[in-house]
Formats: C-alpha cells, sequence, structure tokens
C-alpha cells in the first residue's frame, strides 16, 4: 500500500482500557505478531491487563498505530507491542507513541524502562534514547 501522507494534528494518541479487537489485531498482523490459532477473545484482557495502552487513531477514529507499557506498577516497565500501519510509517507516529509511554512511566515512578526490538529497528528505539543492554541477552521460554 502507498503512503498516507497526514498532517501530525490528524494523528491523536489515546490511552484506553477497550478498543476494537479486530482493529488491535490488524495492527498485531502489521506488525508480523499475529498467530494464526491466536484467540481474539483475549484481546480485552491483553488491553485491560496492561499498564497502560495507547492508540494512535485517525480523524475518523481508525486505529493507525499502538503501544502498550507492561509493569509492575512501581519502579520496572517494559514498552512492548509498539506497532503503526505500513503506509503511516515514517511520519513520526511511532515515535509519539514511544515517548508518550516513555513520560507516563516516569511521571508514575517507574525507573527501569526497558523493551525488545525487532532487528533492523534498534536505530529507531536509539532515538528515542534507548540502548542496547550490554551483557544481557532476551530469552522466550520454549514450547
Amino acid at each position: 500500500m502507498s503512503p498516507i501522507n497526514i498532517a501530525p494534528e490528524e494523528i491523536t494518541l489515546t490511552a484506553v482500557r477497550a478498543w476494537s479487537a479486530e482493529e488491535v489485531i490488524d495492527l498485531y498482523r502489521a506488525g508480523g505478531w499475529w498467530e494464526m490459532g491466536w484467540d481474539k477473545s483475549q484481546i480485552p484482557t491483553l488491553i485491560n491487563g496492561s499498564y497502560l495502552v495507547i492508540i494512535a487513531r485517525d480523524s475518523e477514529n481508525n486505529a493507525v498505530g499502538m503501544g502498550r507499557l507492561i509493569s509492575d506498577g512501581s519502579s520496572d516497565c517494559y514498552i512492548q507491542d509498539v506497532v503503526v500501519f505500513p503506509e503511516y510509517r515514517e511520519q513520526r507516529i511511532g515515535s509519539r507513541i514511544v515517548t508518550a509511554l516513555k513520560r507516563i512511566a516516569e511521571l508514575t515512578g517507574h525507573t527501569w524502562i526497558g523493551l525488545i526490538s525487532a532487528p533492523g529497528k534498534e536505530q529507531f528505539y536509539e532515538r528515542a534514547g534507548f540502548s542496547r543492554m550490554e551483557n544481557y541477552t532476551p530469552m522466550l521460554k520454549e514450547e
């Protein structure tokens, strides 16, 4: 799909406790994260169980991007699931999402803010103030 050029004021960031499961799934697919067989009925739990979910929405209230904070509610949090539809990328929407998540985390007393970057996206997060964690390796439980 070809890029959609929009004015920054046409995109609104909104903290949500509920959102259309279909729109969230479409964003997960755009990020390459949605797997067949996942249960879409779990989307409300995913949103509500997050410390914070931000939806970037266009002037017609359609989701064009999102990001989440996962947190202990006190000191540590992770930025997760930052994604923008491909046709809306390169317009600083992702940067605005990450900046908002970082700011809210800091304002609520979180002193450790981490994330795992997708391969090739490291520079995006470095520009947002993150650096590689030397001597640490992200790991995932195997089935």
